[in-house]
C-alpha cells in the first residue's frame, strides 16, 4: 500500500500541477496577454472563462475514461490521462499571445484548456479507485486520501514555480516569457509520472468482476441518476471554496487591494501545505467515525467561516489574509478528505469508475467552473469587503450540506466491527 499510494500521489500531483498552473496564470497574467482589447474587469472575466472550460471538459473526460476503467481496467486510465494532460499543458506554454496571432491565440488557449480538463477528468477516478480497491476496508479512507494530497502537492509545485519567477523577474519579463516556464516544465514531470506508474498492478476488485457493464455510463444514468446528482451537489461547496481561495483571491488581492503577487502566493501556498498535511489525519477520522458526518461537518464549517474569511482577506494584510485562507481550506479538508473512499463505495464495482468519476467532476462544474467568474463579478459591485462572495459560498455550502444529508453512510460494517473489537481487546 505505501508504494501504491506514493505512485498515485505522485501522478496526481503532476496532473494537478498542470491544472493549477493554468489557474494561477489566469489570475495573474492571461487577461492582458490574450484579451488585450477588453477592459481590465472584462479581461479578468474572460481569462477565468477559459479557466472554466477545463471544468466543463472534466465530466466528459470522466465519462470517456470511466468507460475505459470499467471495461478494461483502472490502470490504463492512469497512463493515458497523464499523457493527455501533460501534452496539453506543455502546448499552453507555447501559444503565442494575441499581439502575435490575433484571435487565434485565445481560441488555441480554449482548446488546450479543454484537453487539460479531459485528461484530469479521467485521472481522479483511476488513481483513487486503484488505491481504494487495494486498501483494507478499515483503512480505506486513509489510503484513499493520498491522491488528494497529490492535488495539494501539485498546487504548491505550480505556484512555487510561479512565485519564484514572479519574485525573480521584472513585470515585463514575467509577462513576456516567465509565465510560460511552469507549463514547459510539465513535460518533464509527465515523463516522471509515467515512469512511477509503470509498476502499478491492476485493481483486485476489477479482476474479480465477471460481468462487466457494456455501457457503464448508460447504466449509471439509468440506475444511479439520483445518487449521481446528489454527489455532484454535495461536492460543489468544496470546489467553490478551494477555487475561490486559490484562484479568485489571487486576482482580487493583487488587482483590487494592491497586494504583491509574491505575498499573496506565499499566503495561499502556505495554507495549502497545511491543508495537504492534515488531509490523511482528517481521512482517518472518516474511517473511525464515518464518511458522511465528516463531510457534513466541513459544510457547516464553511457556512460559519466564509464571512470572517472574506473580511480577513479584505484587510490586505498578510497574517489576517493567511488566517482567512487557512480556515477556508481546513473546512474544505473536512469535506473532501474521505471522498476518495466515499464515492467509490456509493457505486457497485461494475460501474464504479464511471459513477465515482462523473459525480466528482460534475461537482467540479457546479462548484468550480464559474466560481472565479461569479466571485469577480460580485466583488466588483461591492464595497470595501466583498460580502456577496461570502454569501454565495455560504449558500453553496448549505446546498451541499443538504445533499450529503440525503446520501447514505458507506463505512463498511465489517470494518466498524473490527475496529470496535480492537478497541475492546486493546
Amino acid at each position: 500500500m505505501p508504494r501504491l499510494a506514493a505512485a498515485s500521489l505522485a501522478g496526481t500531483a503532476i496532473e494537478f500541477y498542470d491544472f493549477s498552473a493554468y489557474g494561477t496564470a489566469a489570475a495573474l497574467v492571461l487577461g492582458p496577454l490574450f484579451f488585450p482589447t477588453f477592459s481590465p474587469l472584462a479581461g479578468a472575466l474572460a481569462a477565468f472563462g477559459t479557466f472554466a472550460v477545463g471544468f466543463v471538459a472534466r465530466p466528459l473526460g470522466s465519462m470517456l475514461f470511466g468507460h475505459v476503467g470499467d471495461r478494461y481496467g483502472r490502470r490504463p486510465v492512469l497512463v493515458v490521462s497523464l499523457l493527455l494532460t501533460g501534452a496539453a499543458t506543455v502546448a499552453v506554454g507555447c501559444v503565442p499571445s494575441y499581439a502575435s496571432i490575433g484571435v487565434a491565440a485565445p481560441v488555441l488557449l480554449l482548446v488546450l484548456r479543454f484537453l487539460q480538463g479531459l485528461g484530469l477528468g479521467g485521472e481522479w477516478g483511476g488513481a483513487v479507485l486503484l488505491t481504494a480497491e487495494h486498501a483494507p476496508a478499515e483503512r480505506r479512507a486513509l489510503w484513499s486520501s493520498f491522491p488528494p494530497v497529490g492535488g495539494a502537492v501539485g498546487f504548491v509545485l505550480a505556484n512555487g514555480v510561479m512565485l519564484g519567477l514572479s519574485a525573480g523577474l521584472s513585470q515585463a519579463q514575467f509577462a513576456s516569457w516567465g509565465w510560460r516556464v511552469p507549463f514547459w516544465a510539465a513535460g518533464v514531470l509527465a515523463l516522471v509520472g509515467l515512469w512511477l506508474r509503470s509498476s502499478l498492478t491492476e485493481s483486485p476488485r476489477f479482476l474479480e468482476i465477471d460481468d462487466h457493464a457494456r455501457v457503464p455510463l448508460v447504466e449509471v444514468f439509468v440506475r444511479h441518476w439520483r445518487r449521481l446528482l446528489l454527489t455532484a451537489g454535495a461536492l460543489a461547496a468544496g470546489y467553490a471554496v478551494f477555487y475561490t481561495v486559490t484562484t479568485w483571491s489571487l486576482a482580487y488581492a493583487t488587482e483590487r487591494l494592491g497586494v504583491s503577487r509574491t505575498v499573496m502566493l506565499t499566503c495561499v501556498m502556505t495554507a495549502v501545505v497545511v491543508q495537504g498535511a492534515l488531509t490523511p489525519l482528517a481521512a482517518h477520522l472518516g474511517d473511525r467515525f464515518g464518511r458522511r458526518p465528516l463531510c457534513m461537518t466541513g459544510c457547516a464549517a464553511t457556512v460559519l467561516w466564509m464571512f470572517p474569511a472574506v473580511a480577513l482577506l479584505a484587510t490586505g494584510e498578510p497574517l489576517p489574509m493567511f488566517a482567512g485562507v487557512l480556515g477556508a481550506l481546513l473546512a474544505f479538508t473536512l469535506m473532501f478528505a474521505a471522498i476518495g473512499a466515499y464515492l467509490p463505495e456509493l457505486y457497485e464495482p461494475r460501474v464504479r469508475c464511471t459513477g465515482a468519476a462523473v459525480g466528482y467532476n460534475l461537482g467540479g462544474v457546479l462548484g468550480g467552473a464559474l466560481t472565479p467568474v461569479v466571485a469577480t463579478a460580485l466583488a466588483e459591485g461591492s464595497g470595501q469587503v466583498p460580502w456577496g462572495v461570502a454569501a454565495y459560498l455560504a449558500v453553496v455550502a448549505l446546498v451541499s450540506l443538504g445533499c450529503f444529508a440525503l446520501l447514505p453512510e458507506t463505512r463498511p460494517v465489517a470494518a466498524v466491527r473490527e475496529v470496535a473489537a480492537r478497541g475492546v481487546t486493546g
